[in-house]
């Protein structure tokens, strides 16, 4: 087997030798175990030329209820390592809890601390724990960012088990598109680790301490592509196994046993999907070598990306329905309802039932009977005739009536047939200048769930998208089909959204816009819009495409601004 990379050790190395509770189950975004009060992630190791040799100054000493730009006020130390303290803070103008960093500004990495905040500021991806200020005030260095208390770390997910196929498949899908996306704008973590990783309540991983956790250790690479690759792949090997792809015992989980190098993950655990074992080896991979298949290495976050697309699509599990408990007679139904029980068991109770009446035998009564009965005979003659004389009455008016449409049906146009509704197959984001919004969330727009939805990025701009063309799903409905409506509907209403439906040949991003055949397109400042045009257009291929916004407020993934959120699209023909 080929040597190890340093690069992914360096990453990957963590001094947390003992175990995480499993019942550490919620994680805030401040890189910190709130249970233990110390770095969730543990100090880096120092190793040569991914540490400067500086002795850290002392943590800024100050103390819960200590306010911060008379806005942010401290409320609960977590951590303090390496001449920093990191805190639980409200944002007592937003009414919102976030997580502060601080430092003091003569702190040798504090102008780099503050650098890669504000770097990582200007990304705005939502997948990644949004740096929201980056401050240096009062011999003070502070970065304040999101709270997420409702998300879990990976590390307590490992330590209840290893992840299903799918959700392991969902992890290292989304954080190796999140981390090509950075990769792009310049942006490198070199510190994803377990502890870095967080999976929301809807079940969206995000990324915390993008460039910011490796600013305030001080870590470097030479290949920074190259170690958050491995990293990644490291990750995906703790997912399918619980154990750690290295020999030291890191974030709750074993190591490998020392001696052996890397190993298949097949070889570690039983029954782990041969695709994705295949593909943390790729990322984990050195010099090419693999431990199945020959392969070649993934080296870059987006290489890595691209081989997880390339797999066939792992699908979710069946959900299990439990048996209802089996049918049992009520005491209602058993006669004793509301009646209590007798310690020796139901008894048995006779009722008195009262006789007949005896039939009318007498003189009087024999001739109330036929009296009886000559009234029934002549209702019943009356009934009839009544009856008969209706029906023809009847009879003639639907003649009548019958001659009538007939001599004016000509006249009249045929009734114009409603749409049929048009099944879709699949959707991809359309995004041609490379940047994508959600691509996870596409399959949201069409699963008949209105609670779930595929999101933009916050723009400063609007309500008209002017830093791209727009923003769009490009949908396959299986074969060509005559077009002639659609429902949309929207999660953010208000001045304005405009949405124009294309008709083109393929579902590539490489296809201009330009080139492609308008069917429909409106504006609406609602959260539902519906479509229609005279002409139908036959066509496979449907783009959905966003040219503008409405403003909204912050909200669990995003920051204000303009954005917008599609949860159900319907098409008719």
């Amino acid at each position: 087997m080929a040597e190890r990379s340093t690069a992914a050790v360096d990453v990957a190395d963590n001094s947390g030798d003992e175990p995480l509770a499993a019942g550490a189950a919620k994680a805030t975004a401040d890189g910190v175990d709130a249970q233990n009060r110390q770095a969730a992630d543990g100090p880096m190791p120092e190793k040569e030329g991914e540490r400067a040799s500086v002795a850290p100054s002392a943590a800024p000493e100050l103390h819960s209820g200590h306010k911060l730009a008379r806005r942010y006020r401290l409320e609960e130390c977590v951590t303090r390592l390496d001449g920093f303290s990191s805190w639980r803070a409200m944002d007592e103008k937003l009414r919102r809890a976030v997580g502060v960093h601080l430092l003091p500004a003569d702190h040798p990495r504090a102008r780099s601390v503050l650098a890669a905040a504000r770097s990582s500021a200007l990304l705005g991806d939502p997948r990644f724990v949004q740096v929201l200020d980056a401050v240096e005030e009062n011999d003070l260095v502070y970065v304040v960012h999101e709270w997420l208390p409702d998300a879990t770390e990976l590390t307590a997910l490992l330590a209840v088990g290893p992840l299903e196929a799918h959700e392991a498949y969902q992890l290292v899908s989304q954080v190796s598109q999140a981390m090509a996306a950075a990769h792009r704008e310049g942006l490198s973590h070199l510190r994803l680790t377990p502890s870095a990783i967080l999976r929301t309540s809807t079940g969206q991983y995000r990324i915390r301490g993008l460039a910011v956790n490796a600013a305030l250790r001080g870590i470097t690479s030479e290949t920074p592509q190259r170690a958050d690759t491995e990293a990644i792949g490291a990750l995906l090997y703790a997912a399918l196994t619980q154990r750690w792809p290295y020999e030291s015992d890191a974030y709750g989980l074993t190591g490998l046993p020392k001696g052996v190098g890397l190993i298949a993950p097949d070889q570690v655990r039983a029954g782990v999907h041969r695709g994705l074992g295949e593909l943390a080896m790729r990322a984990l991979a050195n010099d090419g070598a693999t431990a199945s298949r020959q392969e070649p290495a993934c080296t870059t976050p987006e290489e890595l990306a691209k081989a997880v697309a390339a797999m066939p699509r792992i699908r979710p599990p069946e959900p299990v329905f439990t048996a209802p408990p089996e049918y049992q007679h009520t005491t209602y139904q058993q006669g004793s309802y509301g009646r209590p029980t007798p310690p020796g068991g139901p008894v048995a109770q006779t009722l008195a039932v009262a006789p007949p009446p005896p039939p009318l035998q007498s003189r009087t009564g024999k001739a109330l009977k036929w009296g009886v009965a000559a009234l029934l005979i002549a209702a019943l003659g009356l009934g009839s005739w009544q009856l008969a004389d209706t029906l023809l009455e009847h009879s003639n008016q639907s003649s009548d009536n019958q001659h009538q449409q007939t001599t004016t049906g000509d006249d009249d146009a045929p009734e114009k047939k409603a749409p049929e509704p048009i099944a879709i197959k699949r959707g991809e984001e359309y995004y041609p200048d490379g940047t994508p919004q959600d691509l996870d969330g596409v399959p949201r727009t069409y699963d008949g769930d209105s609670s779930t939805f595929w999101r933009t990025r916050t723009f400063y701009d609007g309500p008209e998208v002017k830093v791209k063309e727009g923003l769009g799903i490009v949908y396959d409905l299986g074969a060509e089909q005559d077009v002639s409506a659609a429902e949309i509907a929207l999660k953010y209403a208000g001045n304005h959204t405009t949405v124009t439906l294309y008709a083109t040949k393929n579902m590539s991003s490489q296809t201009p816009v330009s080139s492609m055949k308008k069917i429909v397109g409106a504006t609406t400042s609602g959260s539902a819009l519906k479509l229609t045009t005279e002409t139908p257009v036959k066509t496979r291929y449907v783009l959905l495409w966003i040219t503008a916004m409405p403003q909204a407020g912050a909200d669990d993934y995003t920051k204000p601004g303009y954005k917008q959120a599609v949860t159900d699209v319907k098409f008719a023909g």
